[in-house]
């Protein structure tokens, strides 16, 4: 036996020291995700209506590498560039805040053509009165909006480009111009071009937008072309970036873009590191208060679980090549989250050990009794749990998948800490006489013997009406319930060094025809300032902020733009990662409880928890979006947890009470776990409410739904899916 618990902890140290080595130093172990440290993620579509069915077939991929040599050139480090699906791809640009500079690079074609310039001014005026001659093309400059007429067929395009650089003009303006080199045959032809066309203009097309075109006074026998223009040297390092890596096969189309601003990022590692801090702290001080010493072990296990969660994270480049270690605000809420729900297996543990303590058995027995009798709960409900998670990672997207991983991990944490290393240190503290007759613990909640069963028609009836109100007032705000996400549209908040007014804000909107805009302000930060338009036009609406507040400093906390195809996308992935979760509920309850009516109970009452969260959305005036999703997978995962620990005692009494009758047994059985279920689910909620309170808004939506689904998920176990296995065993009895 003492070898055996040596062997045990030694592999316990071995675990924590391959922790600490991975977790630790935090900054090079773990990434900042761009919604904590600042950034873009951008979601582009490769637009292939134009190309041939051969040139479709690998558009996507010459795009990506277009732009990872535009990105590169550019300068920004650390930077993901993945293909998704057949023609989109994924761009993720930390500490990029100048959005429209990004925007510009990535995204413009940059088809470079040299068209020759007519001459002849009959046309030109045809052309201007709206008669453009065939084999003609009527554009105007850039510059200084002249209207030109080209030929339409160019003379050279940019594929006979090898080179392209800022220099600066010799004349007095010293302005920066981008100077073009090509290779040895656009060269000559380039040499011929302008042999044969002195004295007639030849224009710098770039994405059908004429750059400059200069008259050609000699012949250019050196192969170098010069495009000038009203742009500073930034603008200038830019398109010769774009031009020297070369155009992209395809238009490209900005289905989703989410910017942070440091500011924002900054605020939001405070407000979720405070957060976690306080619903921690609160934590530990129950468990250490109400389970005395059982408690200050469960808490040792919580900071073990908490050092796993980050070595972890540390470990996934290695076992995951490719999959950098990246923590999201989501992903640290999913922390202090899995921290309360590793709670519910120390609660589920200690009360087992206090009912076999109250048998009269042996302490040594009572402990030992209580870890193999609490395991199956244990497993069972952290089980269906990853089920949720997992399908979470499937379907989301960026922080979401964020908030997946550390639940994932933390999850599988608690189940090491709670069965192995506490069970371990009791051991520890038995054998060398620390504990020797009882175990002492508070206890509020005294034994009940409440009809559950008996009251479960009143509570149908208030479960109706409760969700009927709830999906009444979801229907009838239509398209206006769901975020940007899924409705598609564009989100700007703005920080002001003083609450602005917003009467003058309206004004602006109203000036550039955005009168149906929405504007929010925040009570706990009336400094910002929430604007959500129906289409992009962020840039416009900056400039004109910071020229009617021009000593507010105003600074950008965050850009979202999601459009209709992808707000529709993500929308059915929502939808499917939900339906796919609860069906993967439905097979493991049915399985590891022998009877389908055991799992279709458990899975109504997940629905009903989840169209309480829904309607409650919808009342507060709250918008449905991607995290309200990730809450209602995190609701149907953790509330079946207390449904399967009322399941696994109804099987343990049916083992036990041969002749008494299943109402008989569920009701006993609710009340035995009644304590645990209100102390865990409470425990929980005390670092939901303080995400809801500290977490600041960007985790708003998400806390107030997991506190509503926790609240109706201890209400829906106890009265809808308990009551609800009898009602569908009698149905298949008849």
């Amino acid at each position: 036996m003492e070898r055996k618990l040596l062997y045990k902890a030694v592999f316990i140290s071995l675990v924590i020291g391959l922790c600490i080595y991975f977790a630790f130093p935090l900054e090079k172990r773990i990434n900042l995700g761009l919604d904590l440290k600042g950034g873009m993620h951008l979601l582009l579509k490769v637009d292939t209506a134009g190309l041939s069915a051969q040139a479709r077939e690998d558009a996507a991929d010459r795009a990506l590498e277009v732009i990872r040599n535009r990105i590169d050139q550019f300068g920004v480090r650390e930077t993901s560039i993945q293909k998704q699906g057949i023609d989109e791809i994924v761009v993720q640009l930390p500490g990029v805040t100048d959005r429209e500079r990004a925007i510009e690079l990535i995204g413009k074609t940059a088809l470079l053509e040299f068209k020759l310039v007519s001459n002849d001014t009959e046309k030109l005026k045809q052309a201007i009165a709206g008669n453009v001659p065939e084999g003609y093309e009527l554009l105007r400059t850039e510059e200084d909006n002249e209207p030109l007429l080209l030929e339409k067929q160019a003379v050279l395009t940019g594929n006979a480009l090898t080179n392209a650089n800022v220099h600066f003009s010799q004349d007095q303006f010293n302005a920066p111009v981008v100077a073009l080199q090509f290779n040895a045959e656009g060269a000559k032809k380039f040499a011929q071009i302008t042999a044969d066309n002195v004295n007639r203009r030849l224009a710098i097309v770039l994405d059908g937008k004429i750059q400059s075109a200069p008259r050609i006074k000699e012949a250019i026998p050196s192969g170098e072309a010069v495009i000038t223009g009203r742009f500073g040297i930034e603008e200038a390092q830019d398109l010769s970036i774009i031009l020297r890596v070369g155009a992209l096969p395809a238009p490209m189309h900005i289905e989703e873009e989410r910017t942070v601003g440091p500011l924002l990022g900054q605020d939001s590692i405070n407000k979720g590191i405070k957060a976690s801090i306080i619903g921690g702290v609160l934590v530990f001080g129950f468990m250490a208060v109400y389970y005395l010493l059982a408690g200050i072990v469960a808490n040792i296990a919580l900071l073990l679980n908490l050092l796993m969660i980050l070595g972890g994270l540390g470990m996934l480049p290695v076992l995951f090549p490719g999959i950098s270690a990246t923590l999201t605000l989501p992903g640290i809420a999913g922390m202090a989250l899995s921290l309360g729900m590793a709670v519910d297996a120390n609660v589920l543990i200690n009360e087992r050990i206090r009912e076999e303590i109250a048998t009269g058995r042996p302490l040594r027995t009572a402990i030992t009794n209580g870890y193999d009798r609490a395991f199956s709960a244990i497993f069972d409900s952290n089980f269906t749990t990853l089920i949720a998670a997992f399908l979470l990672f499937q379907f989301g997207t960026g922080p979401i998948r964020g908030f997946a991983v550390t639940l994932t991990i933390g999850l599988i944490a608690s189940m090491f800490t709670a069965i192995v290393v506490t069970r371990t240190i009791f051991e520890m503290l038995l054998s060398v006489g620390l504990l020797k007759k009882t175990l002492p613990m508070l206890k509020l909640i005294k034994e009940t013997k409440l009809d559950f069963i008996g009251k479960r028609r009143i509570f149908y009836a208030i479960s109706f009406l409760v969700i009927g109100i709830g999906l009444l007032a979801f229907f009838r705000k239509g398209q206006q319930a769901y975020g940007i996400d899924f409705s598609g549209g564009q989100l700007q908040e703005y920080h002001f060094k003083t609450p602005p007014q917003i009467d003058k804000v309206r004004e602006i909107l109203k000036e550039l025809n955005m009168g149906d805009a929405s504007i929010q302000q925040f009570r706990d930060n009336p400094n910002a300032v929430l604007i959500r338009t129906a289409e992009d036009k962020s840039q416009l609406l900056t400039n004109k902020l910071k020229e009617i507040f021009p000593d507010q400093d105003i600074q950008i906390l965050r850009i979202e733009h999601v459009g209709p195809i992808a707000g529709k996308h993500l929308k059915t992935k929502a939808l499917s990662a939900t339906i796919w979760s609860l069906i993967g509920i439905l097979i493991y309850v049915a399985f590891r409880f022998k009877h389908f009516n055991f799992a279709v109970a458990g899975v109504i009452a997940l629905l009903h928890d989840v169209a309480v969260t829904l309607g409650f959305l919808s009342l507060t005036g709250r918008s449905i979006d991607l995290l309200s999703v990730t809450a209602f997978l995190t609701i149907a995962g953790y509330s079946i947890n207390d449904t399967i620990v009322i399941y696994d005692r109804v099987r343990e009494n049916a083992r036990l009470q041969r002749k008494t009758s299943l109402s008989e047994l569920i009701n006993l059985s609710v009340n035995q776990t009644l304590s645990r279920t209100l102390l865990t689910s409470g425990v929980t909620l005390l670092v939901v409410i303080s995400f809801l309170l500290y977490g600041g808004e960007v985790l708003g939506n998400f806390a107030f739904a997991l506190l509503a689904g926790f609240i109706s998920g201890v209400y829906s176990t106890v009265y809808i899916a308990s009551p609800l296995v009898l009602v569908w065993t009698r149905k298949r009895i008849k």
